[in-house]
């Protein structure tokens, strides 16, 4: 793997960074009390080509690898992970259409999005149904030329804001079936009668970021808005994380990045004890792990992004960035607040918001548990061969 950026790249992240320190920054505080989904913000990153950054050319996108898909999110999550939630949720929902959809629903779908700023979602967690996938109850039977959806969804990011929603649904009334064979995902528009939208919880962090619960009732879908084909919905959900988890890495690290730079810069204004802060061994040793955990968990993102874009597998590595950086945004985020005492437990302060932040990236896109059970089964498997 070649860590050599090339001028793209490099102007790629240097507009990210950018964009996150001058529009971002100033306002995050703000989104983060007053919950207000942040769409002037996303509408500002769409006109600079900082989202939906992977829709591929011939639908109107850039066609960017996961890469540098990645290097977009860790520098824009460096300003807020709740902005980016929402941002990075768009690119959940339209990646299983662009790994499985035809030509005509990539360029319906997928099109628009590069036409317009518009918002998409993922839905496949359900009030009892998260990392358990299998459990889904949200059930689709078909009658003549459409589905008929009736279920729950619950934690939908974007959920209220939303043009279309990727859906997984049980198509099979087997209970014995195959998980490989049982489910079919769905493109379903917003407009489409019979689909509720429930309430914008209010969550321990990225609060601004739209999460909602949903409830289609007898809610009709043609058949040509089924992804492949009838059954082949649980395998789209596995490859679409394939490639969403290093960019949630990505994000958690930007997150990372930012408790680090917060701390050291705290460090070296405070006194105690007649010193700076960064002059105790304590905390110098503290700041000196905080960046070996990042740089760390920045390579762990990069391998899985290199692996996707040189074709190959990417669970192995995705998962283990996936964890890796989650508990690494935790750990930063934690020991930032440390290092300010009692002024990092005050929301004047940012990283008690990155603290609050940080938890997500342990539960959402698989939790960290379900990602060791994945990097468990693909390294024994390694020896049974």
């Amino acid at each position: 793997m070649l860590l050599k950026f090339t001028e793209q790249q490099k102007e790629i992240q240097a507009t990210a960074r950018k964009f996150a320190r001058e529009e971002i920054i100033p306002v995050a505080a703000e989104y983060d009390k007053s919950g207000k989904y942040p769409f002037p913000i996303m509408k500002k990153a769409w006109e600079l080509g900082l989202m939906s950054t992977h829709i591929p050319e011939h639908c109107g996108g850039l066609g960017l690898g996961a890469f540098d898909s990645c290097l977009i999110s860790e520098e824009l999550s460096y300003g807020c992970t709740g902005i980016m939630a929402a941002i990075n949720a768009c690119a959940l929902g339209q990646m299983p259409v662009i790994i499985a959809g035809n030509d005509q629903q990539q360029k319906k779908y997928l099109g628009r999005i590069t036409e317009e700023p518009l918002i998409n979602a993922f839905c496949v967690t359900e009030p009892e149904a998260g990392s358990d996938v299998a459990a889904i109850k949200t059930k689709a039977e078909k009658k003549g030329d459409e589905y008929i959806i009736n279920g729950q969804k619950m934690w939908i990011t974007n959920g209220g804001q939303a043009n279309w929603y990727f859906l997984l649904a049980r198509s099979d009334p087997d209970p014995k079936a195959s998980v490989r064979k049982a489910f079919t995902g769905f493109i379903v528009e917003a407009d489409t009668p019979g689909l509720q939208i429930g309430k914008k919880e209010l969550n321990m962090g990225q609060r601004c970021s739209d999460t909602r619960g949903l409830v289609f009732e007898d809610v009709r879908v043609p058949k040509e808005n089924v992804l492949i084909g009838e059954g082949a919905g649980f395998t789209i959900v596995m490859h679409t994380l394939d490639k969403t988890r290093p960019l949630a890495a990505a994000n958690a690290v930007g997150l990372a990045q930012r408790a680090l730079d917060e701390a050291t810069k705290y460090a070296l204004e405070r006194r105690t004890f007649g010193k700076l802060l960064v002059e105790h061994q304590g905390i110098s040793f503290l700041l000196a792990e905080m960046a070996m955990k990042v740089e760390l968990a920045r390579l762990s993102y990069q391998r899985a992004a290199w692996e996707i874009d040189c074709g190959h597998q990417g669970t192995y590595f995705a998962s283990i960035a996936k964890i890796f950086a989650a508990d690494t945004a935790n750990q930063l985020a934690s020991d930032a607040v440390q290092i300010f005492g009692g002024n990092g437990f005050n929301t004047e302060y940012p990283v008690e918001k990155l603290m609050r932040d940080a938890k997500i990236f342990q539960i959402y896109e698989g939790t960290s548990q379900i990602q060791k059970i994945i990097i468990s089964r693909k390294l024994t498997d390694r020896y049974k061969k």
